[in-house]
């Protein structure tokens, strides 16, 4: 939000400089972003000031030129020539004098330098008025009023500004300072605290307020005083449309917006001033002389002053008029019907107390972010309407001509008081560590326009203004008097204190550390994909129900339409932006949610996924990298698995149709995650054209299965293992996986390690449907070596487990 320091100057009297009120707005809590100067002309017209022509000859080498004498109010007159067709004897005109910095159309500085132009001297020159900023011509020099001053500088002549503008970072809450008198409230609050001053801000007078007549009547009817608690108009007659004065230019220039003409140019004004969005209708307009406030049916159509036609959702605000014609989206934006045109004569001036939720919801779903818009969500103070609507209607008087011909219509059904308080001061100290005395405390209410309605015994009851709609509860008004007293002189203790804090187990920060460091590690990047993505990669890529997914309005982005339902289209979104830029091996992780419905409940979802293409290694002279595999992304899933104290995995063939095939992953019979090659018709739909290892698991149920003490190491064992190999005929549906685990239950003491190192298919020698898997066992006692007969009767107890549970058959 921009603030202008003449602005607020006008209400408020400040000796302070631009850097100490910038200050001061920190300290307050409204941070400054930015000290801007700005002036109405670049540069300030410094070095230009009025002249008259007493002189005018023909230049004796060149026919388009005029030898001038140009008196400014010096000693002598200054020779100047001249190019302009229209210069003339006797003129007021514009002088810049030698040493002057004009600027072009594009901004570029140029000197004014003494010189001679042809033989003759010039020193200065006569501006036309695209020369000074003052317009677009340059058909001849400037021709000034008879009135105008000789020596005057041009700045006073035009009534040029010089201003500091505050950038400032408006908290959503701070709905008391949208606009320049609720800053200059705050202002001269710290400065009757800190000061010890008397500013008190001065508040337009709007006491010249009167009803002319009554020719113009309006009927206004709310249908919901729940969305628009209060609505207030009136009507102006005989009104002139043209353009706005110079002060008010000035004013709107200053914090970016642009002058239109006089009475958008004073809504605006108002609502920058006090923070009262107003709105005006051409009342002429206006079908039946009927404003009806509410909602329309879904699919109307809206014609917007940017003439785009939008269709209503039904739940909108709208201004509509006897023929159910929508005027305007209340609070967000006007209509091109009913807007002011230059040949409008009557207006109707609207100023409302819309809801703050129902005005965000129009503006976010028809993506129209205006002033008003952001003013009406951080919330208005509704006793403040007509107070901003009296001061619109009589500026409009002065500056076009108009009378007020109508009464004030003022709907305000039930009228929202200011809310009572009861503060302690044991609250205080007790929120803030330390004492402010109860004559400081009032004080500070009283520089708020808080009014003390009751106090005693440390403790008062507070009326807070309606204006301050985030100041609801004691903590709030302690924000409030700690804001003003000036968070610098909370007092720093001595002493330190701690307090005991208990944590959740599983800790879910340690864990995800702990899995991202060893993933680090092993080369893999962490990514961050969008929360929202494009509904056909789950409709239609991955075949998952349709109403099953969360549909959003992204108005900012319309393919964005849906809460991401699985990780998998962002893994490959990702891997293809890389591979597009000859990044061809890829190793990336993210921690990331998913979201799904049913029958109207929302889920959300935590998943971290693991995703490889490309060679396995870098590549190196010293040895050729073969491309990666579903057994390389196995062994890493393992390895964090592990990392992570999740042990006794079962792995067992997966169904999941995102891959060409893969394994499920599984413990204590709860499903931790698939991994795979992912289907190629899918990578195709994506882009891309080499295989993609995909690892999906669900983050809640790793961490109930972690364990989270350290990773321990022992000493290598002093007596030497024992390996005894099997090779095992088995069916092929038979799993590696049921091999360990039928290993492991059969001889849990001395086995250390169950290795798979070949497989083996042939029809003709093993018969159909048949595999040979060749598996390395690992013995050892911590205590003894081994001896080979005792191993031998291990290994024929695990031959009968595996011959009558698996069905194998051992190759000899």
């Amino acid at each position: 939000m921009k603030i202008s320091l003449n602005w607020i100057k006008s209400y408020l009297d400040l000796s302070n400089t631009a850097e100490e009120i910038g200050e001061i707005l920190t300290s307050i809590g409204l941070e400054l972003e930015h000290l801007e100067e700005v002036e109405t002309i670049k540069g300030g017209m410094a070095g230009l000031v009025i002249g008259q022509v007493l002189a005018l000859e023909q230049h004796p080498n060149a026919d388009r030129l005029k030898v001038t004498k140009v008196n400014i109010g010096g000693e002598e007159p200054l020779s100047i020539v001249c190019g302009g067709p229209n210069v003339a004897l006797h003129q007021k005109v514009v002088i810049a004098t030698v040493g002057t910095t004009l600027y072009d159309t594009e901004g570029k500085p140029f000197q004014i330098k003494k010189s001679k132009v042809r033989g003759e001297d010039s020193e200065g020159m006569i501006c036309a008025e695209d020369e000074i900023g003052l317009g677009a011509s340059h058909e001849g020099v400037m021709v000034l009023d008879e009135s105008a001053q000789i020596g005057m500088p041009a700045a006073e002549y035009f009534h040029i500004e010089s201003d500091q503008v505050f950038e400032i970072g408006l908290t959503p809450n701070r709905s008391d300072a949208t606009s320049h008198l609720g800053v200059a409230r705050d202002l001269s609050a710290y400065l009757q605290v800190h000061q010890n001053t008397g500013a008190k801000v001065i508040l337009p007078d709007i006491s010249a307020f009167k009803v002319d007549n009554n020719t113009l009547p309006a009927k206004v009817k709310v249908s919901d005083s729940n969305m628009v608690p209060r609505y207030a108009g009136l009507s102006i007659g005989g009104i002139t449309v043209k353009e706005s004065p110079d002060w008010l230019k000035n004013r709107l220039l200053s914090i970016g917006q642009r002058p239109i003409n006089n009475i958008v140019d004073i809504t605006n004004f108002v609502h920058h001033e006090m923070g009262q969005p107003l709105h005006a209708f051409d009342y002429d307009q206006i079908a039946g002389n009927e404003i009806h406030v509410g909602a329309l049916s879904k699919e109307t159509l809206f014609m917007g002053l940017d003439e785009v036609e939008r269709k209503l959702n039904g739940e909108e605000i709208v201004i509509a008029d006897a023929n159910g014609t929508a005027m305007c989206i209340g609070g967000v934006f006007g209509g091109a019907g009913s807007g002011v045109k230059t040949t409008t004569k009557n207006i109707f001036l609207e100023a409302a107390f819309f809801h703050p939720i129902q005005t965000r919801k129009a503006a976010t779903f028809h993506n129209l972010r205006t002033d008003s818009s952001k003013t009406f969500e951080k919330g208005v103070d509704p006793n403040n309407c007509v107070y901003a609507l009296k001061r619109a209607a009589l500026l409009i008087a002065e500056l076009t001509g108009g009378t007020i011909s109508s009464d004030i219509i003022d709907l305000y059904p039930n009228k929202i008081e200011q809310a009572n308080i009861e503060l302690k001061r044991e609250q205080i100290t007790r929120h803030l560590g330390f004492e402010i005395s109860a004559p400081d405390i009032e004080k500070i209410l009283k520089a708020l326009e808080m009014g003390v309605v009751q106090a005693g015994n440390d403790a008062w009851t507070v009326s807070v203004p309606t204006n301050k709609a985030d100041v609801t509860r004691p903590v709030d008004l302690i924000e409030e008097i700690l804001r003003i007293y000036g968070f610098d002189r909370v007092p720093i203790s001595n002493s330190l204190r701690i307090s005991l804090q208990s944590r959740e187990i599983p800790d879910a920060h340690f864990l995800r550390n702990r899995a991202a460091d060893h993933l680090t590690a092993n080369g893999f990047c962490e990514m961050m994909a969008l929360s929202i993505s494009q509904e056909s990669y789950f409709s239609e890529m991955l075949k998952m129900d349709a109403k099953a997914l969360v549909k959003i309005n992204n108005t900012s982005n319309l393919m964005l339409d849906t809460m991401r339902a699985d990780m998998l289209p962002s893994a490959l979104e990702t891997v293809n932006h890389n591979l597009n830029r000859q990044q061809n091996r890829i190793r990336l992780y993210e921690f990331g949610k998913v979201y799904s419905q049913k029958e109207g409940k929302y889920k959300e979802k935590e998943h971290l996924t693991l995703t490889i293409t490309g060679p396995k290694n870098e590549e190196s002279w010293i040895q050729a990298s073969a491309e990666g595999d579903f057994f390389q992304l196995k062994s890493f899933v393992e390895r964090m698995l592990l990392a992570m104290g999740i042990t006794s995995i079962v792995a067992e063939p997966s169904q999941d149709s995102r891959f060409a095939f893969g394994l499920q992953m599984r413990k204590n019979q709860e499903i931790i995650g698939n991994l795979g090659l992912v289907n190629q018709e899918i990578a195709r739909k994506m882009g891309i054209k080499q295989a993609v290892f995909f690892a999906d698991f669900d983050w809640k149920v790793m961490m109930r299965l972690s364990n989270q003490q350290p990773i321990l190491t022992q000493e290598t064992g002093k007596f030497p293992t024992t390996r005894r190999d099997l090779a095992l005929v088995l069916d092929q549906k038979v799993a590696y996986s049921d091999i360990v685990a039928l290993a492991n239950r059969t001889e849990k003491k001395l086995l250390k390690q169950v290795n798979l190192f070949d497989v083996y298919t042939n029809e003709a020698q093993l018969g159909a449907g048949k595999k040979s898997y060749a598996v390395s066992f690992l013995f050892e006692h911590s205590d003894r070596t081994l001896a080979d007969d005792e191993v031998d009767r291990i290994i024929q107890k695990m031959i009968q487990q595996f011959e009558r549970e698996l069905g194998a058959q051992i190759r000899k």
